[in-house]
């Protein structure tokens, strides 16, 4: 029994340790506007790919 408990223990703590990891990236990504940074560096890559594509026009 005492074996089942260390071992929930230690699966506890990585998941508590990995939600804290997590939390913490994610409100750097918040705080910094990262996502919204990295869509417009990305933009004239997609826009070039985007206007490439065929596309049917019916009127």
């Amino acid at each position: 029994m005492n074996k089942v408990l260390k071992a929930m223990g230690k699966l506890l703590f990585k998941l508590v340790i990995a939600a804290l990891v997590f939390f913490v990236v994610t409100f750097t990504v918040y705080m910094f506007n990262l996502d919204m940074k990295a869509t417009s560096l990305l933009a004239p890559f997609l826009e070039k790919w985007y206007d490439k594509l065929p596309r049917k026009q019916y009127i």
